[in-house]
Order: C-alpha cells, then structure tokens, then sequence
C-alpha cells in the first residue's frame, strides 16, 4: 500500500490519485498509488530506471489507460478522457521541438491547433518569450540553440497553451552536468512565475531535491515515502529510500534499549545511542543509518567534553585504517576499513584554502558521530 502524505493544507488536493493500478500482463508497473497534490506545488516522482514513475507520468497525460483507481484534477475524474481533452501538456526528455520551425512558430504551433486569434497567438508567444529570456531568438530553429536554450522553447511551448497541469520527464537529462545545475533554478523560478502545478519524473536525486516542493521515491511500483526534500534526506523511513537518496552508512544491529528519548543499538562494529524512540523490543532486528557528512574522522580517540552528551561516552565510535581517499575539492570522501571488515564513507568540507587533512593512506583512524545525527530504520 502506498504511503499518502501527511501534509494539513486546508485547500482540496488539486490533483488527486487513488488508487491507481498499471498492469502489464501479469506485471504491476503501478501497484495501488495513492496520491495528493496542491495546486502550484512542484511535485517530483525519484527512483531508477523500471520503477513506475514514467508509467505514472503517461497515466496523468493521457498516454497509458489505468488497469484501475481515478485520477481526479481539480475535482474532475480525467481516467476516460483523451490526451488533447485533458488540460495538460508534457515536457518530454527530447524536448520534440519541430526542426524545420524557428522558435516563435515552435511556441505558436500548439495555439494554431486550437484556431486562436492570430493577436492573441503574437501576445502569447511574445509573453513566453519574454518569459524564459529567448526574445532575441524567436527566428532562430532549434538547432542553433544550445541544449539549455532548447529547453527553455520545450517549456515555453509547454506553457504557452496555459495548462492546469504540467508534466516533466527528465526535463534535464539531454544537459551536460554544469548547464544542468544552472537550469534548474531557472526551471524552477518560470514555473513558479507562471504559477502552473507540476509533476516531474526524474531519477536525478539532486534535480528532484533541487526543483522539487515534495519528492514520492519509488520503487517497484509502489511509492515508498512522500516528504519535503530535507525530510526524505535526514529522516527516511525504510533502507531502500536512505540509501537512494544520497550516500549513507548502513549498520545491522538489534535492539538492546527503548526508551521514548533515546534507543540503544548493538551492532558487530559498536554500539549506537540514537536520541529517539522507535517503539520497538528488546532484540528487534535494525539498521542504524548515519550520512558521511555527519561523521568526524580524527587520529585520536574523541574526547568526553566533545561528545553531545554523557550519556553517549562510549558509544557511536568505530575504528579503523584509511584505505581510499579522493580529494573533491570542496570536500574530501575517506573510506575507512574497519576492525571487523567493514567499509565506513566519512566525507569532511575543506572549508580553508590550503586546509589539507594530514590524514592519509594506511593511516589509523577514529570515526565518531552524534546519537542526534542517526536515525533507526525497522524496514
């Protein structure tokens, strides 16, 4: 069963999923989503390749018939009606803009298909021209453009029609990394001039908690948690999502304290104080997750005055040699063995020019994090 939001807006959801099924033969490609948005949110569906959330997307458009469930849009069953009834457009990866058109007429084309006013076609393509900085080259086809600019005509073209909804899929995936990261503010700052409510497909992590107003990450057809960016990266609630969102340190253990302030975990590698309950028993089988950021790495053992509190002496601490490390620039990633074999990813800012770490190769290390920084997964 999918996971709903837990978000309070007093307004309607705007585009209501229930329950929706996607059977190919004897596969499910959708398995029973449920799902709301609020009008003008940026909404992104995250997984890899294979999850559901392209079959998804082609149900909202129009482009793939439900096997069952009701996808409702602004109060309005939409399952029976037809692509072009539907008052959506989509964005798609190639962007489709017609070569032989120059981008005024590529903006214009959906317009002329519906017979407006010639004056109110000029008006609105002059609008989204403006609108994503590309006046100065409306006579220009598309193959003189860069990629990012290609992009910018997709969402105009995209937008010029005024729809209720907008479909993304991979709206940047055709981008070189350095254009792709400024694009995404520039995406994001026009959709929410325009106004217009958004759904993104995507398998970008970074793209969809860049862009994004909520992330639903996906996999096997089913939607395993809805939340704000910060929320699917500092408090994910199975190992699946921890580990796709981000870089994380999965440890297997069993629980030997719970308490409603704090559980105690013990595992091979140590034995981990994490400041919240889980409502657990004595003996449940867990993973401790902890993010590379969140963890010190020191030659020395660490003091008791630099420990969060008293109570966790002793605890959240490892041991190990540094057997790879990769300077990043703005960072610096260690890879620490430990005692019992197991791999730790420990990544520290290099917040000084110059501020080179004496650690290096072969060196003995001490890994230490904070019982605040950790979350317990049961799943």
């Amino acid at each position: 069963m999918a996971i709903v939001s837990t978000d309070k807006s007093a307004a309607a959801p705007f585009l209501q999923i229930k329950n929706i099924v996607k059977q190919f033969d004897d596969v499910f490609a959708v398995d029973n989503v449920s799902l709301d948005i609020q009008q003008g949110e940026i909404f992104a569906l995250l997984g890899s390749s294979g999850c559901g959330k392209s079959t998804l997307l082609r149900m909202l458009a129009g482009f793939e018939l439900p096997t069952s469930g009701q996808i409702m849009l602004a109060g309005k069953d939409i399952v029976g009606l037809a692509p072009y009834e539907r008052p959506i457009n989509m964005m798609f990866q190639s962007y489709a803009l017609f070569p032989h058109l120059s981008v005024w007429e590529n903006i214009a084309f959906g317009l002329k298909r519906d017979k407006l006013p010639a004056q109110q076609i000029e008006e609105r393509v002059t609008q989204m021209l403006e609108l994503v900085q590309l006046k100065a080259y409306a006579k220009r086809k598309p193959h003189q453009l860069s990629g990012g600019q290609q992009q910018r005509v997709a969402l105009a073209r995209s937008l010029a029609k005024r729809p209720q909804l907008l479909l993304l899929d991979e709206p940047l995936g055709a981008l070189d990394a350095k254009l792709r990261e400024r694009t995404q503010l520039e995406l994001v700052g026009i959709i929410e001039q325009v106004g217009v409510t958004c759904v993104m497909v995507t398998h970008d992590q970074e793209e969809a908690m860049t862009m994004a107003t909520r992330i639903g990450v996906m996999s096997e057809g089913k939607i395993l948690q809805i939340g704000k960016p910060a929320e699917i990266y500092e408090t994910p609630n199975c190992r699946f999502v921890a580990d796709f969102i981000g870089s994380v340190n999965l440890f297997k253990g069993s629980v030997e304290v719970d308490e409603p302030d704090h559980v105690v975990v013990v595992s091979p590698e140590c034995k981990h104080y994490i400041n919240h309950g889980i409502t657990g028993t004595a003996g449940m089988a867990v993973h401790v997750a902890v993010r590379p950021e969140k963890m010190a790495i020191v030659q020395n053992p660490p003091r008791d005055d630099e420990r969060e509190s008293l109570e966790q002496v002793g605890f959240n601490q490892v041991r190990g040699v540094i057997k790879d490390l990769a300077y990043l620039g703005s960072l610096t990633t260690y890879h620490v063995q430990l005692d019992g074999g197991m791999v730790v990813k420990v990544t520290q800012t290099n917040a000084a020019r110059h501020d080179a770490s004496h650690l290096t190769w072969g060196d003995q290390v001490y890994v230490w994090w904070c019982g605040s920084d950790v979350v317990v997964l049961t799943q």
